[in-house]
Order: structure tokens, then C-alpha cells, then sequence
């Protein structure tokens, strides 16, 4: 499993021109360019997202704490469950993805191997 922050942003645009320039790799990206993923050399992992088609209403410069897994999602609930914390699986239009509240009340999202890219593209 990787931590993967989500960063909000108004400008996705920019927000991966500065990323790139700390020395941060783009892997995939939406069509629209609404979504980046990015990874840094010694390992690690930011998605950007732009506040404008995010449905969360989550303001720029707000960053989430996500993962990503290639773990089977249903093996990830149950564990969740077995400690306590109620969790949904769900599709997105961009795949698979575990909803879990935190115990601060905030949630966490685990997204799960993605085989199809649903309009999204790999690298730069």
C-alpha cells in the first residue's frame, strides 16, 4: 500500500509545473486535466486534484490523506471492519475505491488497482 495525499488545487496546470520542478514524475493524468497523479524518485506518490470538478467542495491548497493499493479492496474492508471501522467499497468514474471515516470524523479514501484508465492517460 502507498500513501497517496491529494492536493486541491485551482490550477492543476501550474500546481504539476511546480511539482515537476522539485524534481516529481507525472504518471497518469485525466483527459481534462482535471486530475494528475505524480511520483517522486525516492518514492512517494501526489495526486492533484482541481477544486472546480472535485465533488467534495474541498477548497484549494486543502491536501487529503489517501492510499493506493494492489491489495484486493474487499481484504482492506475486512480488516477495517475487524478493527472497528465501517468502510464501503465503490466504483468511481475513474475506478474502484475504499470510503473509510478516520477517527477524526474525516475520510480516507484507499483506491484500488485501476486496469482500465476510464479516460485517463499514463506519463506525461
Amino acid at each position: 500500500m502507498k500513501v497517496t495525499p491529494v492536493r486541491f488545487t485551482q490550477d492543476v496546470a501550474a500546481m504539476r509545473r511546480f511539482l515537476v520542478a522539485l524534481g516529481l514524475t507525472s504518471t497518469s493524468s485525466s483527459e481534462d486535466g482535471s486530475w494528475v497523479s505524480l511520483e517522486a524518485a525516492g518514492g512517494g506518490e501526489v495526486g492533484l486534484h482541481s477544486t472546480a470538478t472535485a465533488s467534495s467542495g474541498t477548497p484549494a491548497g486543502s491536501t487529503e490523506l489517501a492510499f493506493s493499493t494492489n491489495e484486493p479492496l474487499e481484504a482492506v474492508a475486512a480488516r477495517l471492519q475487524e478493527a472497528g471501522f465501517d468502510s464501503r467499497v465503490v466504483e468511481e468514474p475513474y475506478g474502484r475505491v475504499l470510503h473509510v471515516t478516520d477517527p477524526d470524523g474525516r475520510e480516507v479514501e484507499v483506491q484500488g488497482t485501476t486496469t482500465d484508465l476510464h479516460g485517463y492517460s499514463e506519463g506525461d
